[in-house]
């Protein structure tokens, strides 16, 4: 496997660890959201909400996580991309289209992490096609 491909998996792993964070503070919680994240409209964040949005982080730690463990498997590989496009997409309907989140720190960070690691993925993912084309030369 590439260095690289290493370096992603770290990454990824890290993203989830992250992910099931922000999972355990919305159960936890509700507040941790308006507090954090949707600061322009907290009267919209509710428990319900939150639990929501919990559920989705820990979709997104447990997606991340399974493809940190089997990286070669490209059907996972886009699921896990599509986790970040998702994460990229939300923040800017919720900054530009419904104006519950402002551009703090929090909410600057998670589009950051989301972009770094959707570029990350995307190089990876020509990583991951050098390797098995370099393994069906080997086969034959």
């Amino acid at each position: 496997m590439s260095r690289f491909l290493n370096v992603l998996r770290i990454w990824l792993m890290m993203t989830s660890i992250i992910a099931a964070g922000y999972s355990l503070q919305s159960f936890r919680d509700h507040t941790f959201l308006y507090e954090n994240i949707y600061i322009s409209k907290p009267d919209l964040v509710n428990g319900l909400q939150a639990r929501t949005f919990g559920v989705w982080a820990l979709l997104s730690s447990v997606v991340r996580c399974l493809c940190v463990i089997n990286i070669h498997n490209k059907t996972l590989y886009c699921v896990t991309l599509w986790t970040f496009f998702i994460v990229v997409g939300h923040i800017l309907f919720e900054l530009f289209v419904f104006g519950t989140v402002a551009p703090t720190i929090n909410v600057m960070a998670l589009f950051m992490v989301a972009s770094i690691s959707i570029l990350g993925m995307l190089v990876g993912l020509q990583h991951l096609e050098a390797e098995s084309g370099s393994r069906q030369k080997k086969r034959n």
